[in-house]
C-alpha cells in the first residue's frame, strides 16, 4: 500500500490498483482490501474455482450475502418498534411519577 493526498495504491490478489481515496478514508479502505484479499484467498484455497475474475465474483457474492444476512437477518423491525414503544411508555410513566414528587 502506498498513499498520497489523492488516493492510494493497493494490492488485491497480487495485482496493483490505484484507488481515489481521501486521506481520512485510507485506513478503512485498507481494511476493506485486506478483507477482500482474505475472502479471495479462502476461495483460492478451496481449489474448486480458478481464474481471478471468477474468484473475485464469488468473493463479491459471499461478501454481499454476509452483508445482507447481517443487515436483515438479525434485525426484526416489528420487534424493534415494539420494544421502543415499551420503552417510551415506561419513560412516560416514570416522568409522571417523578413530577408527583415535586
Amino acid at each position: 500500500m502506498s498513499a498520497d493526498g489523492t488516493g492510494m495504491q493497493v494490492s488485491i490478489m497480487g495485482r496493483e490498483f490505484r484507488i481515489a481515496c481521501e486521506p481520512s478514508e485510507q485506513k478503512a479502505l485498507q481494511e476493506a482490501v485486506d478483507y477482500l484479499n482474505r475472502k479471495m484467498q479462502e476461495i483460492t484455497d478451496q481449489g474448486k474455482i480458478t481464474g481471478t475474475e471468477r474468484i473475485a465474483i464469488m468473493a463479491a457474492l459471499n461478501i454481499s450475502h454476509e452483508f445482507l444476512t447481517t443487515r436483515m437477518g438479525s434485525f426484526d423491525v416489528s420487534e424493534f418498534k415494539r420494544r421502543m414503544s415499551h420503552i417510551e411508555t415506561t419513560l412516560d410513566q416514570v416522568l409522571v411519577d417523578q413530577e408527583k414528587l415535586f
